[in-house]
């Protein structure tokens, strides 16, 4: 067993840096469900096999053809006439023995007509090339059961992404440079008492300038309050002469010079740091503030039974502050004295955490749940992030889709350039309107070979490829066209989609080109990697890769 565990620890040791042990454990408790297992679809795939995902399904109703096998690693010629799902599970098995494959050789349309609950079962759908009117109708079942659906398409050039999920809630949001929880300047009972052992004035050369600058700016703002009526240093003028007076504090040799004490040069490099005040944020005040944070039942999830906790917690014995953090950022300091200093947070955090227990312990108790419902360790990770808590909720598909819940505004604005990204979204729109009208996509009667080289020319902007191709496209641009200004017209667009984009569209001919697919793949396993985990923040709620351009933007919509 310990063998087994130190294999998995080689095997994933930099993923497990990321995002834990915890991490690794709901990864591999993940069971996903890929719909079409297109070269998007199984790039994706492979990005979640790779770090070990419990158990995938593929649903897909396509036999593989020539075209497939043009664009998927995961397919070869001896999978033509197979079925795509088993076809590609063969495959992506070999990437890793410990995670579980399964198939449907049923389109989803199939699957929803005879078992709505087929899709229940799983952490993640994720739907891959799918027709406007499949992905409203498993949008709509997954989000009635609360399943996150994450709706992937490589359309020539363009790559899309839409997160659909009610709620999503984040602990450990990993924010970029997170500010330290150092409590300087509301220092809690224990802080000050260790604090108060320093005497800066009567140590020793080597101990004066080997005491942790926490300490030494801790030792200066004392100085500072009986001089400043108890007010902070808050301005740029107040914190230089702050920085003044810690820098006075360094001891000068025998030669009347200052002598080089690192812990003193840390401290005044840090000021802004350990002066940073200690308050809530508007995003964790709002989760606090919500309704499933006040109305605690038996249905109520860990999470919005914790963060009442915290809330609770916050109302009465934090006195307004949120638990302590329990760490502190390395610094020059001499083992015992860092030790010691750590000691003072962590065991103030162990404090901390122990109360929020019991008030969580009290609801859990009110509703009916035995105490053990939530882990020890769970609060406590919990209450170590309750600074960076968060909550994606994005809308519905129905509610982006419906003429009277759209966000004109958003689409509006975004076109106020005519190269945006939101051009694409709206092209992207307009082909899905021409499929439900014809049965197919613009210009997707050229073969798939044919696409790949007509694209690999226009990236190469090869003056051939107008006279060469556009014979071919040209009865469906005019056709798009009308598509385009149909859709601008039913949700009163007052936006200008330039020419040269439909002639664009009409030339991918729907093609998957393994390059983009093989970007999106990449970023939608990471997408889903984090929804999974619960880690990190993902996007909300539309993503938009423009790979002529090599730009993206997210949207609201």
């Amino acid at each position: 067993m310990a063998d087994q565990k130190t294999n998995k620890e080689q095997r994933y040791d930099r993923q497990l840096r990321l995002w834990g042990d915890h991490g690794q454990e709901a990864l591999e408790n993940a069971h996903i469900c890929l719909v079409n297992a297109t070269a998007t679809g199984t790039e994706i795939l492979k990005n979640l096999i790779l770090p070990g995902i419990g158990a995938f399904t593929i649903v897909d109703g396509h036999k593989v053809t020539g075209e497939d096998v043009g664009n998927n690693f995961f397919l070869s010629s001896d999978s033509i006439g197979k079925n795509r799902a088993q076809a590609a599970t063969e495959f992506l098995q070999e990437l890793n023995n410990d995670v579980s494959g399964n198939f449907v050789e049923e389109s989803p349309d199939k699957l929803l007509d005879n078992d709505t609950e087929f899709f229940h079962r799983f952490s993640l759908v994720i739907g891959v090339q799918l027709p406007e009117s499949t992905s409203l109708r498993l949008g709509s079942v997954l989000w009635s059961a609360g399943v996150p659906f994450l709706v992937c398409r490589t359309y020539g050039l363009v790559g899309y992404m839409r997160l659909v999920v009610k709620e999503h809630t984040v602990v450990e949001s990993h924010p970029d440079n997170a500010l330290e929880d150092l409590r300087l300047d509301q220092p809690f009972t224990e802080l000050k008492n260790h604090i108060a052992t320093y005497d800066l004035d009567s140590m020793e050369k080597k101990d004066h300038s080997h005491t942790p600058w926490i300490v030494v700016v801790a030792k200066y703002l004392e100085t500072w309050y009986n001089e400043h009526d108890f007010q902070l240093p808050k301005n740029y003028k107040d914190k230089e002469a702050f920085r003044k007076l810690i820098r006075e504090g360094i001891r000068m040799n025998e030669n009347g010079a200052p002598e080089e004490e690192e812990n003193f040069d840390e401290a005044i490099k840090n000021v802004n740091t350990a002066l940073n005040p200690t308050k809530i944020t508007s995003a964790v005040e709002d989760i606090f503030n919500s309704e499933q944070c006040e109305s605690i039942t038996s249905q109520t999830s860990s999470f919005w039974l914790m963060a009442r906790g915290v809330r609770d917690f916050v109302q009465n014995e934090g006195s307004g502050s949120l638990p302590v953090r329990g760490s502190i950022p390395d610094m020059i300091a001499d083992s015992d004295k860092f030790i010691n200093l750590q000691n003072v947070y962590r065991q103030k955090a162990l404090q901390d955490a122990a109360v929020v227990a019991r008030h969580i312990q009290s609801h859990l108790q009110a509703v009916g749940k035995p105490p053990e419902s939530i882990s020890e360790q769970d609060i406590k990770l919990f209450c170590k992030n309750a600074a960076f808590l968060r909550v994606v909720r994005c809308r519905s598909l129905a509610e982006e889709y419906s003429v009277d819940t759209f966000l004109k505004d958003t689409i509006t604005s975004g076109m106020d350039s005519p190269d945006n990204e939101m051009v694409l979204y709206l092209m992207l729109r307009a082909v899905d309107r021409f499929y439900q009208q014809h049965s197919r996509y613009p210009g997707a009667t050229i073969t798939s070979k044919t696409r790949h080289i007509k694209l690999a020319l226009e990236q190469l902007s090869s003056p051939l490829t107008p006279s060469v191709y556009n014979y071919q496209v040209e009865e469906d641009i005019s056709t798009l066209k009308l598509c385009v200004n149909s859709l601008l017209q039913e949700y009163a667009l007052n936006v200008n989609v330039k020419d040269d984009y439909v002639h664009e569209f009409c030339r991918y001919g729907a093609a998957e080109p393994h390059t983009v697919a093989s970007f999106l793949g990449g970023a939608a396993a990471q997408e889903a990697i984090k929804l999974i985990t619960h880690q990190f923040v993902p996007f909300n709620n539309t993503f938009i890769y423009n790979a002529m351009a090599q730009t993206s933007a997210t949207f609201q919509l």
